[in-house]
């Protein structure tokens, strides 16, 4: 079974067409297609090669006969003659193979000795005496090698005389023949084991990668640590970095997930209890007044309930998917302006100033890049949260601010209620985390998203008593966005 993938892979030799792509086949195409399509080349140079080695040694007899027959054209009295002794003719004698011929032509190209139908040379115009010469030609019907010489004798008149000597190539083709099948039946068996060790070697090569393949397989679900690099080849080891910078994120996700599936029990719990035991209590009262007491702690429950289930969606979503929500060129001063209107019929009918201080719009130089939605959720938290703690007849101040000198853009939020103790600052951004000594309900994930979102945007939380020397010394929360990567700043112009 576990080779059925394998199975299903069809890998062969040469240029094949695949119903998947593989890896391993194609590296194989790739070395052995080159070594298979120069096979044929490497025997027909061999051919040719071998051709040149078997004339060598017989054009050396041939022409050493030649030289050996010349010794018997000579001259007497004026006249040309070719006198050849026992010994000569055994020259001429053939073997079991090949046959020989030679001519011997006079001065005025007469036949002195040899065959008559002998082919001349084709270089009649330019003789060069004493050098013996060497042609390919055909004789009788058959290919034959000729060596030929012209030679000077004393004649009337004195003109060359042309002495040939010809061969069959009968020995050369069958010594050709040998040193072929000597080069052919070797590769033969070196050719498959050629290709049974390239087999072998890229089996042995990929293994590494089998290897991480069953390391993956053989994990558990849950088991999202990353993956050992030390034994991974240095071609695989992108791929593997990859994969555990995944890992990483996506059990930064899951655990994202579980925290707020745990975070949602948990503070669901309460409010559903209270639900649950104020629709009883109602079931069983007869007065009038009694129920509708009972419906209005519903309400109350299911509107808190309401508020916990949003305040935790835009935790998870600042969390999960602050990083990959689209971003854009926002003006912060427009977008937290709309959030203040959007506020103003609240504070009026709870009693509360609630004001803005800063430009209606931002140049589109001093906009930073973000996301609308988040950013729009963190400053109404803040607006939220100030209202909701500095209660009834209070003030509640929203700026914009920005110091052109360090292009530092800072969205404030001031209120004057009874402000944040300075020791539990740090913990407030926790989720869940109240301040003591605070009536007011809530879930504790107000300053939680805001410290998220900032976070998500490059930005820091500040906070800091609003009215120090008053009583009610209040709480002014900052967010301060840093300065942008193309902004000039005052301080480094010349």
């Amino acid at each position: 079974m576990a080779d059925d993938k394998h199975d299903q892979e069809r890998i062969t030799f040469g240029l094949f067409q695949r119903e998947q792509r593989s890896l391993f086949g194609e590296i194989l195409d790739w070395m052995l297609t080159p070594l298979l399509l120069l096979w044929p080349l490497s025997l027909a140079l061999t051919w040719f090669v071998a051709q040149g080695i078997a004339t060598k040694p017989f054009d050396r007899a041939l022409e050493y006969n030649l030289q050996a027959l010349t010794q018997f054209v000579v001259a007497k009295n004026k006249r040309l003659s070719f006198n050849l002794t026992p010994q000569a003719r055994d020259l001429l004698r053939a073997d079991d193979s090949d046959l020989v011929y030679y001519q011997v032509l006079g001065v005025r190209g007469e036949l002195i000795s040899g065959e008559s139908d002998f082919p001349l040379p084709r270089d009649l115009e330019t003789p060069e005496p004493g050098r013996v010469m060497l042609r390919d030609d055909v004789l009788r019907g058959d290919e034959v090698r000729v060596a030929y010489v012209w030679l000077e004798r004393d004649t009337e008149p004195r003109r060359l005389v042309l002495m040939q000597v010809a061969e069959t190539t009968g020995k050369r083709s069958t010594l050709a023949t040998e040193i072929i099948k000597g080069v052919m039946v070797p590769q033969f068996i070196i050719l498959p084991l050629a290709v049974l060790l390239v087999w072998l070697a890229l089996v042995r090569g990929i293994r590494p990668l089998n290897d991480l393949e069953q390391t993956i397989r053989a994990r558990k679900p849950d088991d999202l640590s990353p993956i050992g690099e030390r034994d991974i080849p240095q071609e695989v080891a992108p791929l593997v970095s990859s994969i555990n910078d995944l890992l990483t994120r996506l059990k930064a996700s899951l655990t994202t997930q579980k925290r707020f599936l745990a975070d949602a029990a948990h503070q669901l719990k309460t409010p559903l209890a209270g639900l649950r035991m104020q629709a009883e209590l109602a079931q069983r009262e007869t007065n009038a007044q009694e129920i509708r007491n009972s419906l209005q702690q519903i309400a109350h429950s299911s509107k808190r309930a309401t508020h916990t289930v949003n305040q935790l969606l835009a935790l998870a979503r600042a969390e999960t998917t602050g990083r990959t929500l689209p971003s854009a060129r926002v003006d912060l001063a427009s977008l937290v302006l709309a959030v203040v209107r959007d506020s103003v019929p609240r504070a009026l009918e709870q009693g509360i100033d609630l004001g803005y201080e800063g430009p209606e719009a931002l140049p589109e130089g001093q906009q930073r890049n973000g996301n609308p939605t988040l950013l729009q959720e963190m400053t109404r938290n803040l607006v939220d949260n100030a209202m909701n703690y500095s209660g009834p007849g209070s003030v509640v101040t929203v700026r914009v601010l920005l110091d052109r000198f360090s292009d530092v853009l800072t969205v404030q939020v001031e209120d004057n209620g009874p402000g944040i103790p300075e020791s539990e600052r740090e913990r407030v951004l926790q989720p869940f985390y109240r301040a003591l000594g605070t009536n007011v309900d809530g879930s504790g994930l107000g300053l939680a998203i805001v410290h998220e979102i900032a976070q998500q945007h490059d930005a820091t939380v500040h906070m800091a008593d609003a009215h120090p020397d008053s009583p009610r010394k209040g709480l002014q929360v900052s967010i301060r966005f840093a300065p942008r990567p193309d902004s000039t700043r005052a301080s480094e112009s010349p």
